[in-house]
């Protein structure tokens, strides 16, 4: 069954108009024909892109399917580690950018999948940056193998299939974040390894070779009653007609005999689940692998954990270790592994003190309600989001000085603005939110920032419409109801960060990476660093207004997704963009807190020219209440 075809849901099947190569963010567009919207409540979208609007698209803005193969039957992810695996970024390079999954890096090519261990650190642009950059120590293939493209055909929480195929041979393997191991599944020819210098060989074990690459200790595994063949810097292991292979990355080569009972122990899944206890102000993250035993009984795997997890974690750890760019990763042993972390609240708005001048902060709500415009001209997601949320912070003050005139004259502009942004035929300037069916997506026109060419920044965005719709919510619980604006409101929520399995629309936990512990910006992760999360304050943004709307309607499960996001970005946050415990950033880094973490690494850079204010508001305390961002 095609991507395509194989949702259940799908209320309406439309052709997308040919897209522009360009799509100017303050273009309006005419309402969606009715045939084409799906209604939600008194809210729709629609299933059609706007005329003269770009979806997402390659680098010279031409549209781009998602790279998977014909038995791929997942909702599309984007916004991950491995997204440039999915989404051609560059119409050039069929095979994806730098894969940095900690401990190990890759990066796919027509030959194989090359693989290295990126454990000394750069100090880059004067200083600015830090990075542990890809350097491949082999590449992992089949002989003969010369692959037209990289494929995704599947993915779990924090690990991703990739495919390599040219017609006659395939390659597929799967790795993932915290895993020391990279387990291959080929055909078609002899499994083939080639080092990138001479290795040294320090152990034979007929299936199994031990070898020193540029300071980097591997085992390779082959099936039992296999041998591997050495050729100067090649080695192969004929598995018949299809086989499996596996390679670990060893601390030390005295270590071999640790690993290797897991060589067979394959990862086919991962899991994050996590428990919100209200009571005692506690989340509990469990984090599980399911394994396939390829040979004998063992089950579970090793699992190297980032600081923010080892560091809370509850289950022992062992002595083995791993540098990455996120300080030092812990091993743990088994299927899973578990955190407890506190939580600290979140406050839905600041009270006014006594001592407030009331009469000057109604002076001041009423110049924005007397304002020719309120909305200061924003007319995309993005801005006019930035908009809804400082307008909805002024309602709770307005209440909170016995204003109530203003309050609801507040009340009465959010509303406006979002169920024109709510309808696919609002009344306003044609804001709309379209549905792509091939990327799991829902998109906001107009758009801005490449969040609808490069699916990039969607909680950054969407998390000011949540704000807006909690504030209204507060005072109008009907607006939220599921008869009136409720089902649009948690569809844009969900595209951001979907906290339901089941819901074939959007993958689960789109703009968040459960096993970093925070976000990714990018949609498509087409930069040599990997994938890059610059905008923490409004992460923690999303993360507040998600839990807030989900208590004020009851839904238990928002609720905690927004606990559940708050809770653990507070805490990778303070320790990778802030360094709070000392360890993340290397020795030599002078700065005490980067702008944006990249997959490789860390920067005192923004993607603007900012002022010092502006980097350190992006980066602001997670244990407060996150505000803006972009200037």
């Amino acid at each position: 069954m095609s991507h395509a075809s194989r949702r259940r849901w799908r209320r309406a099947t439309t052709s997308a108009a040919t897209a522009a190569l360009l799509c100017g963010a303050l273009l309006t567009f005419p309402s969606a024909p009715a045939a084409a919207q799906v209604r939600l409540g008194s809210g729709s979208y629609t299933t059609v892109l706007p005329p003269g609007a770009s979806g997402p698209s390659d680098h010279t803005g031409a549209p781009v399917a998602p790279k998977v193969t014909a038995d791929f039957t997942q909702p599309v992810v984007t916004n991950d580690w491995w997204s440039s695996l999915i989404f051609q970024r560059y119409p050039g390079n069929p095979y994806g950018e730098n894969l940095y999954a900690h401990p190990l890096s890759f990066k796919a090519q027509a030959h194989g999948l090359e693989v290295g261990y990126p454990d000394t650190p750069e100090l880059v642009a004067d200083g600015l940056k830090y990075q542990y950059t890809h350097s491949p120590d082999f590449v992992l293939g089949i002989h003969g193998l010369n692959a037209p493209a990289a494929k995704v055909a599947g993915y779990s929480d924090w690990t991703v299939t990739a495919d390599l195929s040219d017609g006659t041979r395939q390659l597929r393997t799967t790795i993932g974040q915290g895993l020391p191991f990279v387990y291959a599944d080929v055909s078609g020819g002899p499994i083939r390894v080639e080092f990138t210098a001479p290795p040294t060989v320090w152990r034979r074990s007929g299936n199994a070779v031990g070898v020193t690459v540029n300071g980097h200790h591997y085992a390779l595994f082959a099936p039992s009653g296999t041998t591997w063949s050495e050729s100067d810097t090649v080695f192969t292991a004929d598995v018949g007609g299809s086989g499996y292979a596996s390679v670990a990355l060893l601390p030390s080569p005295d270590d071999f005999d640790r690993y290797a009972p897991y060589a067979y122990s394959f990862v086919t899944s991962t899991t994050l689940t996590y428990d919100y206890d209200p009571a005692s102000a506690t989340l509990t993250s469990t984090y599980r692998v399911t394994t396939e035993a390829r040979e004998g009984t063992a089950q579970g795997t090793l699992l190297a954990l980032y600081p923010h997890q080892w560091k809370e974690t509850t289950t022992a750890l062992t002595d083995l270790s791993y540098a990455s760019p996120r300080g030092p990763m812990r091993v743990v042993e088994g299927d899973r592994f578990t955190t407890e972390l506190t939580t600290h609240g979140i406050l839905p708005s600041l009270p006014t003190v006594d001592s407030a001048d009331h009469q000057r902060l109604r002076a001041l709500i009423d110049a924005e309600l007397h304002a020719s415009d309120p909305w200061k001209g924003a007319s995309d997601t993005y801005w006019t989001g930035k908009a809804l949320g400082r307008l909805a912070q002024l309602v709770p003050i307005a209440d909170s000085i016995g204003y109530t005139a203003g309050r609801d004259a507040l009340l009465d502009l959010l509303k406006n603005k979002m169920e024109d942004w709510l309808t696919a035929d609002g009344p306003g300037d044609n804001a709309q939110f379209y549905y792509d069916d091939q990327w799991d997506t829902l998109i906001g026109f107009p758009a801005s920032f490449g969040s609808n060419t490069e699916l990039n920044d969607h909680d950054f965005h969407y998390g000011y419409f949540i704000t807006a719709a909690a504030t209204i919510a507060r005072y109008d619980r009907s607006w939220i109801s599921e008869e009136r604006w409720g089902p649009m409101v948690t569809t844009v929520l969900r595209d951001a960060n979907n906290p339901d399995r089941d819901d074939e629309r959007f993958p689960w936990l789109r703009s968040f990476s459960p096993y970093a512990g925070h976000g990714w910006a990018s949609g498509h992760a087409g930069f040599a660093s990997g994938n890059n999360q610059e905008s923490s304050s409004e992460a923690m943004h999303f993360a507040a207004s998600a839990a807030l709307l989900g208590s004020l309607i009851g839904d238990e499960e928002l609720r905690d997704l927004g606990v559940y996001l708050h809770t653990t970005q507070a805490s990778a946050m303070r320790r990778y963009w802030q360094n709070a415990d000392g360890d993340a950033f290397p020795a030599g880094y002078s700065h005490d807190v980067v702008g944006m973490v990249w997959s490789d690494g860390g920067d005192h850079r923004i993607w603007w020219d900012g002022t010092p204010e502006e980097l350190y508001g992006l980066t602001s305390s997670p244990r407060l209440k996150a505000g803006d961002s972009r200037g």
